[in-house]
Protein backbone atom coordinates (compact mmCIF):
# COMPACT_ATOMS: atom_id res chain seq x y z
CA UNK A 1 0.00 0.00 0.00
CA UNK A 2 1.49 3.30 -1.05
CA UNK A 3 1.93 6.20 1.35
CA UNK A 4 -0.90 8.71 0.93
CA UNK A 5 -0.05 12.22 2.04
CA UNK A 6 -1.98 14.74 0.01
CA UNK A 7 -3.92 17.97 0.45
CA UNK A 8 -7.09 18.77 -1.49
CA UNK A 9 -8.21 22.40 -1.61
CA UNK A 10 -11.26 24.14 -3.00
CA UNK A 11 -10.47 27.86 -3.13
CA UNK A 12 -13.50 30.17 -3.58
CA UNK A 13 -15.12 27.75 -6.02
CA UNK A 14 -18.39 28.59 -7.76
CA UNK A 15 -20.15 26.55 -10.43
CA UNK A 16 -22.98 27.60 -12.74
CA UNK A 17 -24.82 25.68 -15.43
CA UNK A 18 -26.64 27.28 -18.36
CA UNK A 19 -29.69 25.78 -20.08
CA UNK A 20 -29.24 26.15 -23.83
CA UNK A 21 -32.98 26.26 -24.59
CA UNK A 22 -33.87 29.04 -22.15
CA UNK A 23 -30.46 30.62 -21.46
CA UNK A 24 -31.42 30.30 -17.79
CA UNK A 25 -28.42 29.98 -15.46
CA UNK A 26 -28.42 27.72 -12.40
CA UNK A 27 -25.93 28.63 -9.69
CA UNK A 28 -25.09 25.20 -8.27
CA UNK A 29 -22.25 26.31 -5.98
CA UNK A 30 -21.21 29.66 -4.55
CA UNK A 31 -17.86 30.52 -2.97
CA UNK A 32 -16.93 27.06 -1.64
CA UNK A 33 -13.64 26.91 0.25
CA UNK A 34 -12.17 24.08 2.32
CA UNK A 35 -9.02 22.00 2.69
CA UNK A 36 -9.02 18.22 3.21
CA UNK A 37 -6.09 15.91 3.91
CA UNK A 38 -5.13 12.27 3.74
CA UNK A 39 -6.67 10.11 6.44
CA UNK A 40 -9.91 12.11 6.65
CA UNK A 41 -13.31 10.60 5.88
CA UNK A 42 -15.48 13.57 4.91
CA UNK A 43 -19.22 13.45 4.22
CA UNK A 44 -21.26 16.09 2.41
CA UNK A 45 -24.87 16.31 3.62
CA UNK A 46 -27.69 18.63 2.69
CA UNK A 47 -30.94 18.86 0.72
CA UNK A 48 -31.20 17.78 -2.90
CA UNK A 49 -29.84 20.39 -5.27
CA UNK A 50 -27.30 21.89 -2.87
CA UNK A 51 -24.33 20.84 -5.03
CA UNK A 52 -22.94 17.85 -3.10
CA UNK A 53 -22.40 15.70 -6.18
CA UNK A 54 -21.17 18.73 -8.13
CA UNK A 55 -18.30 19.05 -5.63
CA UNK A 56 -17.39 15.41 -6.16
CA UNK A 57 -17.44 15.81 -9.94
CA UNK A 58 -15.19 18.88 -9.65
CA UNK A 59 -12.68 16.91 -7.56
CA UNK A 60 -12.90 13.97 -9.97
CA UNK A 61 -12.08 16.35 -12.83
CA UNK A 62 -15.29 15.53 -14.70
CA UNK A 63 -16.27 19.22 -14.76
CA UNK A 64 -14.42 22.49 -14.17
CA UNK A 65 -15.35 25.35 -11.82
CA UNK A 66 -16.85 28.54 -13.19
CA UNK A 67 -14.82 30.52 -10.67
CA UNK A 68 -12.07 29.53 -8.26
CA UNK A 69 -9.66 26.59 -8.22
CA UNK A 70 -9.64 22.95 -7.19
CA UNK A 71 -6.12 21.75 -6.42
CA UNK A 72 -4.31 18.66 -5.15
CA UNK A 73 -1.01 19.51 -3.47
CA UNK A 74 -1.19 22.92 -5.13
CA UNK A 75 -1.66 21.56 -8.65
CA UNK A 76 -4.91 22.54 -10.35
CA UNK A 77 -7.12 19.61 -11.38
CA UNK A 78 -7.43 19.57 -15.16
CA UNK A 79 -9.33 16.29 -15.67
CA UNK A 80 -9.78 12.72 -14.41
CA UNK A 81 -6.71 10.87 -13.15
CA UNK A 82 -5.93 7.51 -11.49
CA UNK A 83 -5.11 9.24 -8.19
CA UNK A 84 -8.84 10.01 -7.80
CA UNK A 85 -11.19 7.01 -7.80
CA UNK A 86 -14.97 7.45 -7.94
CA UNK A 87 -17.77 5.08 -6.88
CA UNK A 88 -21.34 5.88 -7.91
CA UNK A 89 -24.70 4.94 -6.38
CA UNK A 90 -25.13 2.22 -8.99
CA UNK A 91 -22.28 -0.21 -9.26
CA UNK A 92 -21.54 0.71 -12.94
CA UNK A 93 -19.75 -2.59 -13.55
CA UNK A 94 -19.07 -3.74 -17.09
CA UNK A 95 -21.75 -6.41 -17.70
CA UNK A 96 -19.61 -8.27 -20.25
CA UNK A 97 -16.70 -8.73 -17.82
CA UNK A 98 -16.46 -11.21 -14.94
CA UNK A 99 -16.01 -10.06 -11.35
CA UNK A 100 -12.28 -10.73 -11.57
CA UNK A 101 -11.89 -8.83 -14.85
CA UNK A 102 -13.97 -5.91 -13.58
CA UNK A 103 -11.64 -5.57 -10.58
CA UNK A 104 -8.56 -5.80 -12.80
CA UNK A 105 -9.88 -3.27 -15.33
CA UNK A 106 -8.25 -0.11 -13.93
CA UNK A 107 -4.87 -1.83 -13.62
CA UNK A 108 -5.21 -3.09 -17.17
CA UNK A 109 -6.01 0.40 -18.48
CA UNK A 110 -2.88 1.73 -16.75
CA UNK A 111 -0.76 -1.16 -18.15
CA UNK A 112 -0.09 -2.28 -14.57
CA UNK A 113 -1.88 -5.63 -14.54
CA UNK A 114 1.17 -7.74 -15.38
CA UNK A 115 2.88 -8.59 -12.12
CA UNK A 116 -0.12 -7.43 -10.06
CA UNK A 117 -2.39 -10.43 -10.54
CA UNK A 118 -1.95 -11.30 -6.87
CA UNK A 119 -3.37 -7.89 -5.91
CA UNK A 120 -6.57 -8.77 -7.77
CA UNK A 121 -6.77 -12.04 -5.82
CA UNK A 122 -6.18 -10.17 -2.57
CA UNK A 123 -9.02 -7.78 -3.34
CA UNK A 124 -11.33 -10.72 -4.06
CA UNK A 125 -10.37 -12.14 -0.67
CA UNK A 126 -10.94 -8.84 1.11
CA UNK A 127 -14.53 -8.61 -0.15
CA UNK A 128 -15.16 -12.35 0.23
CA UNK A 129 -15.97 -13.01 -3.42
CA UNK A 130 -13.27 -15.52 -4.39
CA UNK A 131 -15.96 -18.08 -5.24
CA UNK A 132 -17.70 -15.56 -7.53
CA UNK A 133 -14.68 -14.36 -9.52
CA UNK A 134 -15.94 -15.96 -12.75
CA UNK A 135 -19.51 -14.68 -12.34
CA UNK A 136 -20.91 -11.72 -14.26
CA UNK A 137 -22.51 -8.62 -12.66
CA UNK A 138 -26.05 -9.79 -13.52
CA UNK A 139 -25.47 -12.83 -11.30
CA UNK A 140 -24.57 -10.75 -8.22
CA UNK A 141 -26.71 -9.22 -5.49
CA UNK A 142 -26.71 -5.44 -5.08
CA UNK A 143 -24.35 -5.57 -2.11
CA UNK A 144 -21.95 -7.91 -3.88
CA UNK A 145 -21.88 -5.72 -7.00
CA UNK A 146 -21.18 -2.63 -4.91
CA UNK A 147 -18.28 -4.38 -3.16
CA UNK A 148 -16.80 -5.14 -6.57
CA UNK A 149 -17.24 -1.49 -7.62
CA UNK A 150 -15.49 -0.32 -4.45
CA UNK A 151 -12.43 -2.54 -4.83
CA UNK A 152 -12.25 -1.75 -8.55
CA UNK A 153 -11.72 1.89 -7.53
CA UNK A 154 -9.41 0.99 -4.63
CA UNK A 155 -7.12 -1.46 -6.41
CA UNK A 156 -5.13 1.30 -8.10
CA UNK A 157 -4.67 2.86 -4.64
CA UNK A 158 -6.06 6.33 -5.37
CA UNK A 159 -5.02 9.19 -3.12
CA UNK A 160 -8.65 10.38 -3.06
CA UNK A 161 -11.68 8.07 -2.94
CA UNK A 162 -14.91 9.74 -4.07
CA UNK A 163 -18.20 8.11 -3.06
CA UNK A 164 -21.39 9.48 -4.61
CA UNK A 165 -24.20 7.95 -2.54
CA UNK A 166 -22.56 4.54 -2.95
CA UNK A 167 -25.07 2.72 -0.73
CA UNK A 168 -28.29 4.51 -1.62
CA UNK A 169 -29.72 1.61 -3.64
CA UNK A 170 -29.18 -1.05 -0.96
CA UNK A 171 -31.59 -2.36 1.68
CA UNK A 172 -31.04 -1.20 5.27
CA UNK A 173 -29.20 -4.29 6.55
CA UNK A 174 -26.91 -4.60 3.52
CA UNK A 175 -26.26 -0.87 3.74
CA UNK A 176 -25.05 -1.07 7.34
CA UNK A 177 -22.80 -4.01 6.52
CA UNK A 178 -21.36 -2.12 3.55
CA UNK A 179 -20.68 0.93 5.73
CA UNK A 180 -18.36 -1.25 7.81
CA UNK A 181 -16.76 -2.67 4.63
CA UNK A 182 -15.99 0.81 3.31
CA UNK A 183 -14.55 1.91 6.66
CA UNK A 184 -12.34 -1.19 6.74
CA UNK A 185 -11.00 -0.43 3.25
CA UNK A 186 -10.50 3.26 4.11
CA UNK A 187 -8.55 2.45 7.28
CA UNK A 188 -6.44 -0.01 5.30
CA UNK A 189 -5.61 2.54 2.58
CA UNK A 190 -5.42 5.68 4.79
CA UNK A 191 -6.39 7.85 1.83
CA UNK A 192 -8.74 10.82 1.77
CA UNK A 193 -12.35 9.72 1.37
CA UNK A 194 -15.19 12.07 0.35
CA UNK A 195 -18.77 10.80 0.42
CA UNK A 196 -22.08 12.32 -0.63
CA UNK A 197 -25.03 10.98 1.35
CA UNK A 198 -28.60 11.97 2.18
CA UNK A 199 -28.49 9.72 5.26
CA UNK A 200 -27.45 11.75 8.29
CA UNK A 201 -26.93 8.68 10.47
CA UNK A 202 -24.68 7.19 7.81
CA UNK A 203 -22.57 10.35 7.76
CA UNK A 204 -22.22 10.35 11.56
CA UNK A 205 -21.41 6.63 11.68
CA UNK A 206 -18.69 6.80 9.04
CA UNK A 207 -17.16 10.26 8.99
CA UNK A 208 -14.34 12.04 10.76
CA UNK A 209 -15.73 15.30 9.39
CA UNK A 210 -19.12 16.41 8.03
CA UNK A 211 -19.74 19.40 5.76
CA UNK A 212 -23.36 20.58 5.97
CA UNK A 213 -24.72 22.39 2.91
CA UNK A 214 -27.74 24.45 1.93
CA UNK A 215 -29.19 25.22 -1.47
CA UNK A 216 -29.99 28.10 -3.85
CA UNK A 217 -27.09 28.45 -4.39
CA UNK A 218 -25.17 25.57 -2.84
CA UNK A 219 -22.87 26.62 -0.01
CA UNK A 220 -21.38 25.19 3.19
CA UNK A 221 -23.06 26.23 6.44
CA UNK A 222 -21.23 24.01 8.95
CA UNK A 223 -18.00 22.02 9.26
CA UNK A 224 -18.30 19.43 12.04
CA UNK A 225 -15.53 17.23 13.43
CA UNK A 226 -16.63 13.75 14.59
CA UNK A 227 -13.98 12.55 17.04
CA UNK A 228 -15.56 9.31 18.26
CA UNK A 229 -13.77 6.00 17.65
CA UNK A 230 -15.06 3.31 15.30
CA UNK A 231 -17.22 1.30 15.50
CA UNK A 232 -19.76 3.85 16.68
CA UNK A 233 -22.92 3.24 18.66
CA UNK A 234 -25.93 4.56 16.76
CA UNK A 235 -28.01 4.68 19.96
CA UNK A 236 -25.42 6.51 22.11
CA UNK A 237 -26.06 10.00 23.44
CA UNK A 238 -23.14 11.47 21.46
CA UNK A 239 -24.59 10.03 18.23
CA UNK A 240 -28.01 11.54 18.92
CA UNK A 241 -26.42 14.87 19.80
CA UNK A 242 -24.54 14.97 16.49
CA UNK A 243 -27.75 14.11 14.66
CA UNK A 244 -29.67 16.89 16.40
CA UNK A 245 -26.89 19.38 15.66
CA UNK A 246 -26.99 18.56 11.94
CA UNK A 247 -30.79 18.69 11.84
CA UNK A 248 -30.69 22.13 13.45
CA UNK A 249 -28.13 23.30 10.91
CA UNK A 250 -30.32 22.11 8.07
CA UNK A 251 -33.37 23.77 9.62
CA UNK A 252 -31.50 27.06 10.03
CA UNK A 253 -30.65 26.83 6.33
CA UNK A 254 -34.33 27.37 5.56
CA UNK A 255 -34.97 23.83 4.33
CA UNK A 256 -37.00 21.15 6.06
CA UNK A 257 -35.46 18.37 3.95
CA UNK A 258 -33.25 16.48 6.35
CA UNK A 259 -32.73 13.19 4.59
Amino acid sequence: MKDHNISLELNHVSKSFAKIETEEVTHALQDISFTLRSGEFVSLVGPSGCGKSTILRLVAGLIKPTLGKVTVDGQEIEGPAPDRGMVFQKSTLFPWLTVEKNIAFSLQMQNKLKGNEERVNNMLEIIGLQDFKDDYPAQLSGGMAQRVALVRSLISEPDILLLDEPLGALDAFTRMNMQDEILKMWRRGKQLAMMVTHDIDEAIYMSSRILVMETNPGRITADLQIKEDHPRDRSADYFINYRNTILRKLHFSGSDKTA
